[in-house]
């Protein structure tokens, strides 16, 4: 059976400096009238994605793009039509934004959404803006508990907002006693915490979420009951399976994702439930949010900080630390 070709569409998240973002309301006369959804439309024959966004934001907002990065591709089958939508984040714009074509404009806020209903292949994206650029992972069993928790009240202040707890050379009671004074220090700042593959110390402690490793990953059958999933994936495989099961976000290896991830985005033709928004693991050795130096391209995303990370340190998702000064619990051996 051949499968239906994609119409091509490109869809703008309007993004003010306060993290808000634009939806539009359908219009009467239209396909699902009355349904919300991000702005844009159907790229012409030809017409790269990018030059569409700034054609239909001219047409129905009447505003002229200045700055716009690829983020995430999503494919999805209405019945009227099999659409790829290529989601730009677009956050300088010239001109006044007027409803040319929709019946009702509203900013919104991340995780806070106050319109419905949203058009089913726009709804997911949602989850993706509640992410930040940044994913720091602690290594207590490198430098010591009270230094890391010293190193993350610091990142705190410096406006970091997602932590996976991953201490392998801490033992099973002080990988407890760590995790839960972290989430107790996180949700008087809002913020979200999750556990290494390890969901009984995630719900015991309170966190927000589980972040499973490759092989994790490949051994669940479905998504784990936790309120965020992510995974670490080193091929396409990997991300494969992170979409079947459902995650959120993954953090992404050294190998290259070819064309399977789109910047932060999500994996086409997956049947995901949601984006797998991607992470690429590095190396830091500085406590602080690295700025990008340069705009994201698609199959590129940001770095993830590791708090007070050594720089001998291996990459958070191709295993442990390296340069420990301090023994490790032999029953994490």
């Amino acid at each position: 059976m051949t499968q239906p070709a994609f119409i091509e569409v490109a869809a703008a998240v309007l993004l003010r400096p306060d993290g808000s973002f634009l939806l539009g309301r359908r219009a009467a006369g239209t396909f699902y009238p009355g349904y919300w959804e991000f702005p844009g439309g159907k790229c012409e024959p030809g017409e790269p994605p990018a030059q569409a966004l700034a054609r239909e934001l001219d047409e129905e907002l009447g505003i002229r793009v200045r700055e716009a990065e690829p983020w995430i591709v999503r494919t999805h089958e209405y019945p009227h039509a099999h659409v790829r939508l290529r989601f730009f984040r677009v956050r300088a714009w010239s001109g006044t934004i007027a409803a040319r074509v929709h019946a009702a404009l509203a900013w919104q806020r991340p995780g806070a959404v106050t319109v419905a209903p949203l058009l089913p292949a726009n709804a997911p994206v949602l989850r993706a803006l509640e992410l930040p650029d940044f994913y720091a992972i602690t290594h207590a069993g490198d430098i010591g508990i009270a230094a890391q928790l010293a190193a993350f009240d610091a990142a705190i202040g410096a406006g970091l907002k997602l932590v996976q707890v991953r201490e392998p050379l801490l033992c099973a009671e002080e990988r407890r006693t760590f995790a839960a004074a972290l989430v107790a220090r996180a949700r008087t700042a809002g913020v979200r915490v999750l556990v290494n593959s390890d969901p009984r110390l995630a719900e015991r402690c309170g966190a927000d979420g589980l972040h499973l490793s490759s092989a994790a990953l490949m051994a669940e059958r479905e998504r784990p009951t936790l309120a965020w999933v992510a995974a670490s994936c080193h091929d396409e495989r990997d991300l494969a399976q992170a979409a079947i099961i459902g995650a959120d976000f993954a953090v992404l290896g050294p190998e290259p994702l070819r064309s399977r991830a789109d910047g932060l985005g999500a994996l086409r033709g997956t049947g995901a439930r949601g984006p797998v928004a991607g992470i690429r693991a590095g190396r830091h050795a500085a406590l602080r949010h690295r700025p990008r130096t340069r705009p994201r391209r698609a199959g590129r995303c940001s770095d993830p900080c590791r708090l007070g990370l050594s720089a001998r340190a291996q990459s958070p998702a191709t295993g442990g630390s390296a340069g420990s000064g301090r023994a490790p619990c032999s029953a994490t051996r």
